[in-house]
């Protein structure tokens, strides 16, 4: 039996008859609970899940149909199987319409009872397993949400079909806003597990002491607050995918249990014995040198080479050339219908701010950007003046461009490169686009200058005689 069900609860004020169901459901694998009355079953009730209620129809005190009709009406989802030893045809019809969902009469052959409760735990399952695709299934990320046709694009896009049919672990790296959670939701979607759930959990956004609890589920009374049993994610995601985003930020100790479950699926709630097991394929993502987390301690090695079976490396938006200008088309798009704007497109002026700047959040600033644009624009084409002046952002990308973020990873000539790009960036952005006071502020020629922007992909308007004009008239 799936161990991931919760428990069942046996109701019956006679000893041996509820330990006799309980011999019977624990050699198949079920967990038991027991009450001896119905007041005790409703308190039982409120602290903990359960799949399937067993109940006597006559108990001491409040009555065994006085007490489905209670739980029908605080737990109407909750099936309970009713059993009695005075069986007759009326009282079974009026158990049924009562709400129990199967009746049995004592004594009763341990098949039957097998029998009922196995249909019990499919519909449990089937269930939960809606209720998973309901909350998830909407929200995940697609292929088509990978926008852009640089070849570095190019080759995730086709290293993400290549992979997904696989049960491989995956490890996502690349800097915050690339779209790490994007080839994550591709990667379940075009996954035969596409049909289960798909779990999304960000490490750095949940409390160290809460995070193992949200991942594997705790027990009643494991910590203080923890008035019920509460499963894990890694349950709700069994069959389907667990996404495990800002995985560097995890703690040590949980990064030793989490290697642990990578190995066979199987885990501990927190506060429990009892070891369960699952099947779900992990995808891990994190912004940070990952290599050089490991160097300083604080993640282990081990546990890198585990979740490292496949790596996809996103690149930053500023590496990516014209490919800002699609996903801008593509917001505009995408944003226009909702927010009720006509706007239909991007003037040429705001394209080539939008080429010139170095997007030091890639593509979510630029998502940021374009509905910003929206809101503030009057025309049927956003202009430069919607933009904003990217003043702060360069800064930041100046405070961020002097260190590489991957020592080691990068060769001499593509640091160099990426350092020329920042930094002509930055000097554009300061002059407003004006080639020639750039390329003076620089101390290169014009035409030194258009040849190293067309050898980093650094794309401006074409019309070279022109653009100065238009720059200096854009100055005060």
């Amino acid at each position: 039996m799936n161990r991931v069900l919760p428990p069942v609860l046996v109701v019956d004020d006679e000893k041996n008859m509820r330990r006799s169901l309980r011999t019977v459901l624990a050699d198949e694998g079920y967990l038991v609970r027991e009450a001896e009355s119905a007041e005790q079953a409703l308190t039982l009730l409120g602290q903990e899940d359960y799949f399937l209620v067993i109940t006597d129809a006559r108990l001491g005190g409040m009555s065994g149909y006085e007490f489905l009709g209670k739980t029908r009406a605080q737990w109407p989802d909750l099936p309970v199987l009713m059993i009695t030893a005075y069986a007759t045809p009326k009282l079974a019809v009026e158990a049924i319409q009562a709400g129990a969902i199967d009746y049995l009469a004592k004594p009763f052959a341990p098949e039957e009872l097998l029998h009922a409760i196995a249909r019990c735990a499919e519909r449990h399952l089937l269930l939960r397993e809606n209720a998973t695709l309901r909350r998830h299934t909407a929200e995940v990320p697609r292929l088509e949400q990978l926008v852009g046709e640089s070849p570095k694009i190019r080759e995730i896009r086709q290293l993400i079909a290549t992979v997904a049919p696989s049960d491989a672990n995956v490890l996502v790296l690349g800097e915050s806003g690339t779209g790490k959670e994007v080839v994550s939701g591709a990667l379940h979607t075009l996954s035969q597990r596409a049909k289960a759930g798909y779990i999304r959990i960000n490490c750095a956004a949940i409390p160290e002491m809460l995070l193992e609890s949200e991942l594997f589920g705790h027990e009643k009374g494991a910590f203080t607050g923890a008035l019920k049993q509460k499963l894990g994610r890694v349950e709700e995601a069994n069959g389907g995918t667990i996404f495990l985003d800002e995985i560097a930020d995890m703690s040590k100790p949980l990064q030793a249990k989490l290697l642990r479950f990578l190995e066979d699926g199987s885990f501990t709630r927190v506060g429990g014995t009892q070891e369960l097991r699952v099947d779900v394929r992990l995808i891990a993502a994190t912004n940070r040198d990952i290599i050089e987390a490991i160097r300083a301690g604080d993640f282990r090695e081990d546990l890198y080479h585990r979740l490292n079976v496949v790596q996809f490396r996103l690149p930053p938006l500023r590496e990516r050339g014209d490919d800002v200008l699609l996903l801008a088309d593509h917001f505009l798009r995408s944003f226009a219908p909702s927010m009720r704007q006509n706007v239909k497109t991007i003037a040429p002026a705001a394209r080539q701010k939008l080429l010139a700047h170095n997007w030091p959040g890639n593509v979510r600033e630029l998502r940021n950007v374009i509905e910003r644009a929206l809101i503030l624009e009057t025309t049927a084409a956003i202009q430069p003046g919607s933009l904003p002046d990217f003043q702060f952002e360069t800064r930041l990308r100046k405070s961020g461009a002097a260190v590489p973020q991957s020592p080691g990873a990068e060769s001499l000539d593509e640091l160099v490169a990426t350092f020329e790009r920042d930094l002509i960036n930055a000097t554009l952005e300061q002059h407003r686009y004006n080639l020639t006071k750039t390329a003076d502020h620089l101390k290169i020629s014009r035409h030194a200058l258009r040849y190293r922007m067309q050898r980093l992909n650094i794309n401006l308007d074409d019309d070279g005689e022109t653009e100065p004009a238009a720059a200096e008239k854009k100055e005060p």
